[in-house]
């Protein structure tokens, strides 16, 4: 019995992980972004114009999206103030989707509306 218990959950285990490491949806990013306002996190359009491309912005994500290479926190205190919140949000929703994500953003803000792409 315990040998199928704990097989049983490292199957649920690697599912879960399978399923993290699959997906990203970039409308989980609405709770704190919004494509042209300001809400808990900066408007994707200022952050769009901050790095010009997605490939700049998937780099930093790339890089562990230190706060020193966010041009937005490193420049204005009041991002910086949320730096760790931001931290904790990469760690959780983008880590492991640098591309995806940055695709995202900027593909939302072509179509003016935070999307799945």
């Amino acid at each position: 019995m315990k040998k199928v218990l704990v097989f049983a959950i490292a199957v649920v285990g690697l599912m879960s992980v399978a399923t993290t490491a699959n997906a990203f949806e970039a409308g989980k990013c609405k709770a704190c972004h919004s494509v042209d306002k300001d809400k808990l996190g900066p408007a994707w359009k200022s952050i769009a114009a901050a790095y010009g491309d997605e490939a700049t912005l998937a780099k930093v994500f790339a890089g562990g999206f230190d706060v020193n290479d966010r041009k937005l926190a490193s420049s204005d205190a009041k991002w910086k103030g949320k730096a760790g919140l931001m931290t904790s949000q990469f760690n959780s929703l983008i880590k492991g989707h640098e591309k995806e994500a940055a695709h995202a953003l900027f593909e939302s803000v072509k179509a003016g509306k935070i999307g799945n792409y």
